[in-house]
């Protein structure tokens, strides 16, 4: 449904290729954002593991990722918005709900962070009272 959606509304890359890098650094979003779900029913004896994993892998593995994707250019993939940036914004607020200082190495998507925030309809979705809930 996503991928369709993502289609209709010229989220999804201009060619194969970028629908394929889109889709990886998705997936990879979604991926974090799965250990960040589970969260909730970690029993508490494990709990301060689960966060240490997930900010090890965060800080590791997948923000370096991201990272290096936002190297040339103010998006993932391409230089129009697409279904990844608007996974990772969403994952990133994740990440500073358990990490505050989590992006304080990561200054592309620092500056990415901020340019999606003031997209007007991005905006208005964090604001107080939104559908967006922390958890």
């Amino acid at each position: 449904i996503l991928n369709y959606i993502a289609g209709k509304y010229n989220l999804y890359g201009k060619d194969l290729k970028e629908r394929a890098l889109i889709d990886m650094y998705t997936e990879g979003a979604i991926d974090l954002m799965d250990q960040i779900i589970t969260l909730p029913f970690t029993p508490p004896e494990n709990k301060q593991k689960q966060l240490s994993n997930i900010e090890e892998k965060a800080k590791d593995r997948y923000l370096p990722a991201f990272e290096k994707g936002l190297k040339n250019s103010q998006f993932l993939v391409g230089n129009q918005l697409s279904r990844a940036d608007v996974h990772l914004l969403e994952v990133i607020l994740m990440l500073q709900e358990l990490f505050p200082t989590i992006l304080s190495t990561f200054p592309k998507i620092q500056a990415f962070q901020e340019k999606m925030k003031a997209l007007p309809t991005v905006s208005k979705f964090l604001q107080p009272g939104s559908a967006r809930k922390p958890p």
